[in-house]
């Protein structure tokens, strides 16, 4: 089959590879779209994967087209979407239900092949099937969502809060859908991609700017959300927490990253600093909110491009132009 593949750090390749096999418990989904994410980049850097090469891609759906010798759940020709999380279940954060801190974390796409190939293989019980009014393309905005879901279960919102996005790239879009959806008085968004938060002012926003001085609110916000991984994103944000407030790293920065705190204002003001890693518990949920129409897949996915051409797809998701970019097999 054909797939996409990193080879070695800054090289990614479209080559023949052989077709997967499925386990007992494993099914082979034929891929439909697999969507690009920072993480893929972070990849090609030479971080998050154990070892290249690797077939990348963890927001992917697909048709079942074949099912391992003890699958019950799902049959040839049902179309799934594929939570790529693969856990221990035996560390101790898998049983005190912090599954996506897991001590052997693993992830399709990541440390095993997946979803940027014709053909992708996943454990029955990471797929879940769509229903008949959503188009098998679109659900693999499934697995970023279900990842914004997670960000706002850490939240744990409050409502009429006011709220300050950084980033209207995919994931700072999604955490503004959701905002949205959670009770929130308003919901500012800063980019300096203008192409982004025209996007942004179309889905609703309260207010938008390059720059949260351009924004009028002195007393800072309730919830400050990083969806950008920048340094000086991260560090203008932690200034704008009002008192009691919140402030969520969900962007993914560098492992070299950094910024200062100022841990006497954590102190005297209540601010709570906090973080949202990848899936838990999250991903039905996702799959519910988005056949329910939470979002919209004209408006979040951008470029659907074919396989073929997955490294120029790479280099145009690391230049910030466009939104959701999908590979089509």
């Amino acid at each position: 089959m054909k797939a996409a593949v990193i080879e070695s750090v800054g090289r990614a390749v479209v080559s023949e590879v052989p077709d997967p096999t499925p386990g007992p418990r494993e099914v082979v989904v034929e891929v439909a779209a697999c969507g690009l994410c920072g993480t893929d980049l972070h990849i090609l850097q030479g971080e998050f994967a154990p070892k290249l090469p690797i077939v990348p891609g963890h927001e992917f759906a697909g048709e079942v087209v074949g099912v391992g010798t003890q699958v019950t759940e799902v049959a040839v020709g049902d179309r799934v979407a594929v939570d790529p999380s693969l856990y221990c279940f035996e560390c101790r954060y898998c049983r005190a239900g912090h599954n996506n801190l897991c001590e052997r974390w693993a992830a399709i796409g990541v440390t095993t092949a997946g979803g940027a190939a014709q053909y992708a293989v996943a454990p029955v019980a990471n797929c879940v099937k769509l229903p008949e009014h959503i188009r098998t393309q679109d659900a693999a905005l499934i697995e970023p969502l279900s990842c914004a879901v997670r960000g706002y279960d850490v939240l744990q919102s409050r409502l009429g809060a006011h709220v300050l996005i950084y980033g209207s790239g995919t994931m700072g879009l999604m955490m503004l859908e959701l905002a949205k959806r959670t009770g929130a008085a308003s919901v500012d968004v800063v980019d300096v991609n203008p192409a982004r938060l025209k996007t942004a002012r179309q889905l609703g926003v309260s207010a938008s700017a390059a720059n949260a001085d351009e924004l009028d609110r002195p007393q800072g916000w309730d919830v400050v959300v990083d969806a950008t991984g920048n340094a000086a994103a991260i560090q203008d944000g932690l200034g704008r927490v009002s008192k009691a407030g919140t402030f969520l790293q969900f962007g993914v920065a560098d492992y070299a990253t950094r910024v200062e705190i100022d841990p006497y204002r954590i102190y005297n003001q209540e601010i709570t600093i906090t973080g949202s890693m990848a899936v838990l518990h999250s991903f039905e949920r996702a799959a519910e909110l988005f056949a329910g129409g939470v979002l919209d897949p004209e408006v979040f996915i951008s470029d659907r491009i074919p396989l073929e051409r997955y490294p120029e797809a790479l280099e145009q998701f690391a230049a910030g132009e466009g939104r959701k970019i999908v590979v089509v097999p």
